[in-house]
């Protein structure tokens, strides 16, 4: 790096450290580096510390963000800038390794030995329109054996997939097993990044990986939530610079996030941090752009044939579903795939409510007439459910009508054949994982609407593959 020669000479001088806030003094103003770039200290104890560059301050001081901990570092300390930003390695050694957000293994197997390294922020670049009209869009669909997600909400390659719920609602679960049946069914390749979510989660999470034999296709990068904002905050970075590298490839690559309100709960904090004044909602000012940031990097390139799919795990505080932050993240995704709690207490998982959630990728264009006429007649059918649900709950499923006790039976079938045993959970459920491909979703279903299972017990629906 040209600019990494000029920098050797220059050494600032820490004046104030607040927490993961650290001021870092330069003797000019030429010295003071770009906003993002890295500067490197250490600790009394002989410790690097990792520190980016947040803002400017009046003075010729550089305000800046840990990325580790500051514990024993001390004023005065020396400050050495690198010229650039973090820089991640890349390439296909990285494949069965977890890393931080530096790009630094924490799985105790010894250094990366990667011939290439990126950036994991972007040079700015003009925007660039280009409207082709013999361009044809052209939709692949996934299929990801889960009955409930490819009826109603299949997933598109190149497409942003929002996993929304509270806590303990099984969005990590869920994750695990769209991750397990895509690597081993479709021979995928995956990013998983573990964005502000618990260490315990990480560790298991990776020993469920190396059980279920899929390590081989995945890259792992984690900032948890016992790291510093900073970490937390540009990990969603890392994880989707590490899944350009394979896009670049010329290869479709899943970027898994769990958990991305974590990543704008980290801006929060920084942006608290720094004294920036919030906005009315108690969020960071720069909220909307923050996502955009993120989510504008998500997309099928120009030039490569790869393409970049996400799916991301949303937490919903409170399960606000209008909290700022969820409001940001869903106005960029092309599915919504709401968690409900009534669902859970009910013993339905996967704990999806059709009804509050929505897919743009559900269109006959893209899924054909078909799947698109079956998933609208299922969804009809949850409609008239909840309507009559609550007269039941008044007057008894005695006084209904002949007809309405038929839809309302029905309807009770098809929301217990919608749940599913996972792999995953199996540990949990006692019940063998079950795969189920699209053809026996959509046939099982037109079976129930139309009546075929009118005399079985709707307890037999629970929990179970393809009808047969």
């Amino acid at each position: 790096m040209a600019n990494n020669a000029a920098r050797k000479n220059i050494v600032g001088s820490v004046v104030a450290v607040q927490g993961p806030v650290v001021d870092v003094l330069f003797e000019h103003q030429s010295d003071v580096p770009n906003v993002y770039d890295v500067i490197h200290t250490f600790t009394i104890d002989g410790l690097r510390i990792t520190l980016e560059v947040a803002e400017h301050s009046p003075g010729n001081i550089a305000r800046c963000i840990s990325i580790n901990s500051t514990q024993n570092l001390q004023r005065h300390a020396q400050a050495f800038p690198t010229g650039g930003g973090i820089e991640i390695p890349v390439g296909d050694e990285t494949y069965t390794r977890l890393m931080n957000v530096m790009g630094e293994p924490i799985d105790q197997k010894g250094p990366i030995k990667a011939t290439e390294t990126k950036p994991i922020r972007l040079a700015a670049k003009g925007t660039q329109v280009s409207l082709k009209k013999d361009s044809k869009t052209s939709f692949e669909i996934m299929e990801t054996g889960i009955k409930i997600l490819d009826l109603l909400f299949p997933l598109v390659t190149g497409s942003k997939n929002g996993i929304l719920g509270g806590a303990a609602m099984g969005k990590s679960v869920l994750t695990l097993e769209i991750i397990q049946h895509i690597v081993k069914r479709h021979k995928g390749t995956c990013v998983f990044t573990g964005a502000g979510e618990r260490v315990r989660e990480g560790n298991e999470l990776y020993h469920e990986l190396a059980r279920h034999d899929i390590l081989e296709k995945m890259k792992i990068v984690f900032g948890q939530m016992n790291e510093p904002p900073g970490a937390r905050y540009e990990v969603a970075m890392t994880g989707i610079t590490l899944a350009e590298s394979i896009q670049r490839e010329n290869k479709d690559v899943l970027l898994f996030i769990d958990n991305i309100f974590r990543f704008l709960q980290a801006g929060q904090e920084i942006s608290t941090l720094l004294g920036r004044v919030p906005s009315e909602t108690g969020y960071q000012p720069t909220l909307i752009s923050e996502a955009a940031e993120f989510h504008e990097r998500i997309r099928t390139s120009e030039g490569t044939g790869g393409s970049i799919t996400s799916i991301e795990a949303v937490y919903v505080p409170a399960d606000d579903l209008t909290d700022p932050a969820v409001v940001a993240i869903f106005s960029f995704l092309d599915s919504v795939i709401v968690l409900s709690r009534e669902k859970v207490q009910l013993g339905l998982y996967p704990a999806i409510d059709p009804l509050l959630s929505s897919c743009a990728n559900l269109d006959p264009d893209i899924v054909g007439q078909r799947h698109y006429d079956v998933s609208q007649q299922v969804l009809q059918l949850f409609q008239r459910y909840e309507e009559l649900r609550k007269i039941v709950l008044v007057i008894g499923i005695d006084e209904l009508s002949s007809q309405d006790r038929m839809i309302y039976e029905r309807a009770r079938k098809m929301q217990f054949f919608l749940t599913q045993p996972f792999s995953v959970a199996e540990a949990y459920t006692g019940r063998h994982g079950e795969y189920v491909v699209l053809e026996d979703t959509l046939s099982s279903c037109e079976r129930i609407m139309k009546g075929e299972f009118d005399h079985k017990r709707e307890d037999l629906f629970y929990m179970i593959g393809a009808l047969h």
